[in-house]
């Protein structure tokens, strides 16, 4: 838990960067949200409190603050930690038994119930430096790169779409930032590069063969930030290889379908769900069957 911690640094320094402090606000807020609905949904449901140290709450806490836009409002980040938290963590059990993503599902309730605070309050990279324009929000106001494709203009960059600077999530933008996270956890040997190459890879091929541009892709949205940190969650992602390509290619699979041909412009978290609600079924094709059950048994 510490390792992923870590490995999402780079991101969270990213969007104090981009976004200013108020990025460490969110995220302090949504931490302490989810610690503080783990020890107290533990003690009503008469459970120890021990979990409360085992750091997963303020993964969750973490992982849901970095998908947010910088404006959210803070107790409306507050309501998407306890909903994580205490709707799909500890209502199925407690750690290992939540069987979807809990940061997903917090995010994802945020963006049904709140959707403008959700979507549609986007602010330019380093706009909280200038303080005049912080006042009129118009004058900070940005669109996503996929609002921009949406709109027919020409995408920013390649560079500032790999380095971060563009509208978008706290810490979805920063592809840069969040490569080196996901690197340093497969040289920790925390998670296996199975999950992001094939859900990667599967996005990336599909939309090409559509004739959009990958790297746009790529570099956009919560592709990257999903694939690494949320689909390689222990508890809601296949055990074996060929359960991990799977997995990684329905991941791939659902998210170019969405982006291309949904209303909405970013479909990885509802691929991520609903791949997390198949693992059952993909265990059970992909288990390894033992050798020598079924035979006689033989004296000596």
């Amino acid at each position: 838990m510490l390792d992923v911690i870590i490995a999402l640094i780079p991101a969270l320094v990213a969007a104090a960067i981009f976004f200013g402090p108020r990025a460490l606000l969110i995220t302090a807020g949504t931490i302490s949200a989810a610690v503080l609905a783990e020890m107290i949904s533990r003690w009503i449901m008469k459970r120890d409190t021990d979990s409360i140290y085992d750091l997963t709450a303020v993964i969750t806490g973490l992982l849901l603050a970095l998908s947010l836009p910088v404006t959210i409002p803070m107790w409306m980040a507050a309501i998407g930690a306890a909903v994580a938290i205490v709707v799909v963590k500890q209502f199925f059990g407690g750690v290992g038994q939540n069987f979807i993503n809990p940061a997903v599902a917090g995010r994802l309730v945020l963006v049904l119930s709140y959707p403008i605070a959700m979507t549609a309050a986007w602010v330019s990279p380093f706009a909280h430096r200038c303080v005049p324009c912080v006042a009129a929000i118009d004058a900070v106001s940005a669109a996503t790169p996929f609002g921009i494709i949406a709109a027919g203009e020409p995408l920013p960059p390649l560079m500032d779409l790999f380095l971060g600077i563009h509208a978008g999530s706290m810490g979805e933008t920063s592809a840069l930032a969040l490569l080196l996270g996901g690197v340093y956890l497969v040289i920790r040997r925390v998670i296996s590069p199975v999950i992001p190459l094939t859900f990667i890879g599967t996005t990336v091929l599909i939309v090409t063969l559509a004739g959009q541009d990958p790297l746009a892709h790529l570099f956009t949205g919560a592709l990257l930030f999903v694939a690494i940190f949320m689909a390689t969650d222990y508890a809601t992602s296949p055990l074996h290889v060929w359960g991990r390509v799977i997995f990684g290619i329905g991941c791939g699979l659902i998210t170019a379908v969405i982006r291309l041909f949904a209303a909405a412009p970013e479909g990885v978290g509802f691929a991520l769900i609903i791949m997390n609600i198949l693992v059952p079924h993909i265990e059970t094709l992909t288990v390894q069957k033992p050798f020598g059950r079924g035979g006689k048994k033989t004296d000596g």
